[in-house]
């Protein structure tokens, strides 16, 4: 039987009824969950030839055992396995977990949490059928000339930038408390996902207050908010009641206005004279010495010197439409041409700045790159509370 590619097929593995069950009601409408209750139960599953976009792995199982059993099969090594757990922490880096869990969770995770990384690996699906729809043959690779200037060049700058480096973490550690270094995953060319590195700009538990922060963004306006039963103008001039009705939450909705709302809603979060912002920390981010690490990023190639900014999942995800998605066909950078164009302007949109990653995109060359750079040592001096 010729299996249906176009389902997002979730493997559960949890020995708990409950858990299993709480999963499949959160998320079983827009994904097929199939769930089994141990490690035989998931290999006889995986050997029956069922497509499986993506594992969530109970850790109260044997985990080592599990993944070494994967390891020993070159055809399911390339699932994405998410691990959920009661451990405070997980070194994703480790074995037995390395180049195989993506992601950890704690056993009693938010939904709206796991909802925003289920949504990424669903789009990333989608485009990338897509785009094998559109040219089969095209492949996203970084250029080897590309490649080989980003590594002399990160090699020179970090052994040129070692001392500062030092003196910067040292004058960290005295400023506030907390780690020197903070890691977030991105999103970079071809939808990969890596953890990206900066030097500590924001006091500890800044992420917690994004969420309260919406008014601040630069790339949005607060919304209007409508009534309820609030009518798109098509649907006013037809005189019978709402056209296109849409039910969220119980709540009827018209589906026009409902998607407008969705288009205004910022796509980036950016914001000027930022609270969570240490004192050192401006100085660091207006110099951008705060980036350096990402030498190391380069270094490794995850990003190059010239490229689109990587993206956090929560941003990405929004961006999975062919027109906007076609922004990671380009590298990663640390920097581009949105930053020596729109650098520190209040007044640019999301749209904009979209635009502008998509033409680098489109046209990105050596000599492209080397007019960005040049460009970038005027820009990153310019005086900006961002």
């Amino acid at each position: 039987m010729k299996e249906n590619s176009q389902l997002f097929r979730v493997l559960y593995i949890d020995d708990d009824d409950k858990r299993t069950k709480a999963f499949r009601q959160s998320f079983h409408p827009q994904i097929e969950v199939i769930d089994v209750f141990d490690n035989q139960a998931a290999v006889c599953c995986l050997d029956d030839s069922q497509f499986i976009d993506l594992i969530v792995y109970s850790d109260t199982l044997d985990t080592r055992g599990f993944l070494s059993t994967l390891k020993a099969r070159r055809n399911w090594t390339k699932i994405p396995i998410i691990l959920l757990t009661d451990r405070e922490t997980v070194d994703l880096t480790a074995d037995p977990y390395h180049g195989y869990v993506i992601d950890v969770f704690p056993f009693n995770y938010l939904k709206s949490t796991f909802q925003i990384r289920l949504d990424y690996l669903i789009h990333k699906k989608t485009y990338q059928q897509n785009a094998e729809s559109i040219n089969k043959s095209k492949k996203v690779r970084m250029p080897v000339g590309k490649r080989a200037f980003d590594i002399g060049l990160s090699l020179l700058l970090l052994i040129m930038a070692s001392p500062l480096l030092l003196l910067v973490m040292v004058l960290i550690k005295l400023d506030s408390p907390g780690a020197i270094l903070y890691s977030s995953k991105r999103v970079g060319m071809g939808f990969r996902i890596f953890n990206m590195y900066k030097l500590r700009t924001m006091r500890m538990g800044s992420d917690k207050l994004l969420a309260t922060m919406a008014s601040q963004n630069m790339y949005g306006s607060v919304a209007e908010e409508k009534p309820v039963d609030f009518l798109c103008e098509d649907c006013q001039l037809a005189g019978r009641g709402c056209q296109r009705p849409l039910f969220l939450d119980q709540k009827q909705i018209c589906e026009i206005v409902y998607q407008g709302e969705q288009q205004a809603k910022a796509m980036f979060s950016k914001f000027k004279e930022d609270p969570r912002v240490t004192r050192l920390g401006k100085i660091l981010r207006n110099t951008s010495i705060d980036e350096l690490p990402q030498l190391f990023n380069i270094l490794r190639g995850d990003m190059s010197f010239v490229g689109n900014r990587p993206l956090p999942l929560y941003e990405a995800e929004k961006l999975t439409n062919i027109g906007y998605a076609r922004r990671f066909a380009a590298p990663a950078g640390l920097t581009g041409l949105w930053q020596v164009t729109k650098r520190g302007k209040a007044a640019v949109s999301d749209q904009e700045r979209i635009h502008l990653d998509v033409l680098y995109a489109k046209r990105f060359s050596f000599r492209e790159d080397m007019i960005i750079l040049l460009r970038t040592f005027k820009a990153v001096w310019q005086k900006e509370n961002v």
